[in-house]
């Protein structure tokens, strides 16, 4: 605080990372709900499900054939393990009750 009629005159010398500048330079902080991290986490679950439930598969055939194209082949048909559409019904029941 200057009391009277006077004036300063200041060098900066080192600020470092204590400016204003600097310490409101955060990185932006993405806001998910509980919810969507529920479905994040439940969806790469069943994807770990789904992979081990195909792989078990092709090892209780044996591993006859072609071990790759077996595998890919369960894969497909269990692929309804995971269901893409809950991921709309959710943003749509959101929004429905926004209204």
């Amino acid at each position: 605080m200057i009391a009277s009629s006077g004036y300063v005159l200041a060098m900066t010398i080192y600020t470092g990372i204590e400016t204003r500048s600097q310490m409101n330079a955060k990185d932006a902080v993405t806001k998910v709900g509980k919810l969507d991290l529920e479905i994040n986490k439940l969806s790469k679950f069943l994807f770990l499900f789904l992979i081990v439930i195909s792989f078990g598969i092709v090892a209780l055939s044996g591993f006859r054939g072609s071990i790759l194209i077996n595998f890919f082949r369960f894969l497909l048909l269990l692929c309804a393990i995971i269901p893409i559409s809950l991921r709309v019904n959710l943003d749509l029941g959101k929004v429905f009750y926004c209204y």
